[in-house]
């Protein structure tokens, strides 16, 4: 999400006639990933977070979005998953403790509710399941304690799950429809956002930074059915899905009814999405090749 994320920051800036400089950080394991940086506008820096003499380094900013961590393949890693979604925001909040931070977290911070519920709001158990997720706690505690310390003012938004055409839940039911491979229910309900609706409301977020931080649930307004979104692809794809398993009673979901009561409703709704990739995946268009494991439901990736 960085890279778009710092398009819709250029975009944004240059209709207000402003020239805010913005400064894209990453380990940048590539060149074309700097020049892809570079060539919207904005100004890079090489550094691994992590490193607190790299951390140091970089430039004073007013206000930052982190959007740093790791998910997948930690499973049996847990010093990885400790280093990088607990020290590491805690050395980012410490080293720009002066400015306002917007950081994303992830709706798995939330317990199991049942669809019924409509999703876990702000202000709801925190109970999860799985090493990963209690890593985001700990992101989360991290950004607290410095607020504690400094008076640092941050939002931390509770994000699920995020789509575009070459990840996301979506791209995983269509590529399995389209292979023929059968659809685990496990997890038979999940809340979904279109990445540029769900980067607008990350950005405007801005504006409820707090110490301690604030907590926003970000992501689309329906509770949906698996099995309703892969048989809508498979009727665009004249096939007929395979499923295997019952959906449990639970799932983790989101209610983002507050941040669609501050910055509106997500502009792109969920039979567009589900055009969207249908076609890109079935023309075989560019994918991360990172499936989602959505279905999961120990918490372990």
């Amino acid at each position: 999400m960085g890279f778009h994320l710092c398009l819709m920051l250029q975009r944004s800036l240059r209709q207000l006639g402003r020239r805010d400089p913005v400064i894209a950080v990453s380990r940048f394991r590539s060149v074309r990933a700097v020049d892809e940086f570079r060539a919207i506008g904005c100004e890079v820096e090489s550094a691994d977070l992590s490193d607190p003499g790299q951390l140091s380094s970089l430039p004073a900013a007013e206000n930052v979005f982190f959007l740093a961590g790791v998910k997948f393949g930690t499973a049996q890693d847990p010093e990885l998953l400790e280093t990088m979604n607990v020290k590491m925001p805690r050395l980012v909040a410490d080293r720009f403790r002066e400015s306002d931070i917007v950081a994303l977290s992830t709706g798995c911070v939330y317990s199991f509710v049942p669809p019924e519920s409509r999703g876990s709001r702000e202000s709801d158990e925190t109970d999860p399941p799985g090493a990963y997720a209690r890593s985001c706690l700990g992101r989360e505690q991290a950004f607290a304690e410095v607020a504690e310390k400094y008076g640092t003012r941050s939002v931390l938004i509770r994000l699920n799950y995020s789509i575009d055409l070459r990840y996301g839940v979506l791209v995983d039911l269509a590529q399995k429809v389209i292979d023929d491979e059968p659809i685990d229910l496990s997890t038979g309900y999940v809340n979904v956002i279109w990445q540029g609706d769900a980067l607008q409301h990350v950005i405007r977020s801005l504006v409820l930074t707090a110490a301690p931080p604030a907590i926003l649930n970000v992501t689309g307004p329906e509770v949906l059915r698996v099995r309703d979104l892969a048989l809508a692809m498979g009727a665009r794809l004249g096939k007929e899905p395979v499923f295997q398993g019952e959906e449990a009673e639970t799932a983790w979901l989101n209610n983002a009814s507050e941040s669609h009561r501050r910055f509106g409703r997500p502009e792109i709704g969920i039979d567009t999405m589900i055009d969207w990739v249908t076609d890109w995946v079935s023309s075989g268009g560019e994918l991360l090749g990172r499936p989602t494991h959505f279905q999961i439901r120990d918490g372990n990736y």
